[in-house]
């Protein structure tokens, strides 16, 4: 009876914290109702005795990737438009296989690890942490590192595009003048459209 009861609040608190995330326009009310959604999602692993992955999904998605959109809304100006690009078609042909050959490798190297039995014997008296940890670094060792390797690709990506400089912090800025800001660029945008 208790996890039918919980289920069905976490499943009501879970959608509506999405809901919330999707339907609101303010970026800080959407990153707190995705992060308190995140954490809803975990108490479902911890409901099917999974304690390892309700950890890593508190861990990881609340911790680690909230921290990372925090960051990005502090450097991103949500006011202007954003304009892409492509300066080098061939490095962005290149990442985009090297990004395809880790997925594949990803997905594959399970099926190619299926003769690989773990060292240690997996024994349920040391619970579901132990149990993982032993699999995870003998038979999937390969995409876990290969996990690891994408994490760190990203991590330096975000660096990157976090240090490009804007051209105008409206965070300095009144109201006014942002407002007179974007007038003069729609009406730069106009003059050159009508002269092409």
């Amino acid at each position: 009876m208790f996890e039918i009861v919980a289920f069905c609040l976490f499943s009501v608190l879970t959608i509506t914290m999405f809901s919330i995330t999707v339907l609101t326009s303010n970026a800080l009310y959407a990153l707190s109702s995705l992060a308190a959604g995140m954490i809803f999602i975990s108490a479902f692993f911890f409901l099917l005795n999974a304690d390892f992955l309700g950890a890593v999904q508190i861990v990881v998605y609340t911790g680690a990737i909230m921290a990372l959109y925090a960051f990005g809304m502090m450097f991103f100006d949500s006011l202007s438009e954003v304009k892409e690009k492509v300066k080098n078609p061939r490095l962005v042909f290149l990442l985009s296989g090297m990004v395809a050959l880790i997925v594949v490798v990803i997905f594959i190297s399970p099926i190619l690890g299926e003769n690989i039995d773990a060292n240690l014997p997996i024994n349920p008296s040391y619970g579901n942490t132990v149990d993982v940890g032993l699999v995870l670094f003998t038979k999937y060792l390969v995409p876990f590192e290969v996990a690891a390797i994408m994490l760190l690709i990203a991590m330096i990506g975000g660096i990157v595009l976090a240090g490009k400089k804007m051209e105008v912090s409206y965070s300095d800025m009144t109201e006014e003048e942002i407002d007179a800001h974007i007038e003069a660029q729609n009406e730069l945008e106009a003059s050159k459209k009508d002269v092409k």
